[in-house]
């Protein structure tokens, strides 16, 4: 099961760039791909080849609109079928013994 953290965004439209990141986020909703959306990227949470299309898939989605774009990637892989996205937080909260904003 992989964890993959992302973001991207074209370089060379501007200062608001939210109409290009809501066109990719509607792509990947739209996936079926497990996913967690935050202020600073997106998790996908799946096997690998199907997250890593899901970002390729974004990639040519911008490639449309954009001469130039960054993208940030980090990927966590862990064997099993266990889904992490909710239980390495719930982890922390339990040796914590508290509710973290997340």
């Amino acid at each position: 099961m992989v964890l993959l953290e992302f973001s991207m965004s074209p370089t060379d439209k501007g200062e608001s760039l939210s109409s290009y990141v809501a066109k990719i986020l509607d792509y990947i909703d739209e996936s079926g791909v497990t996913y967690r959306l935050t202020p600073m990227g997106t998790i996908l949470e799946g096997e690998w080849d199907k997250v890593i299309n899901v970002v390729t898939g974004c990639f040519k989605l911008m490639q449309q609109d954009s001469r130039r774009i960054s993208v940030n990637l980090k990927v966590d892989y862990r064997a099993g079928e266990e889904s992490r996205l909710e239980s390495k937080i719930q982890k922390v909260e339990k040796i914590l013994d508290k509710k973290l904003s997340t």
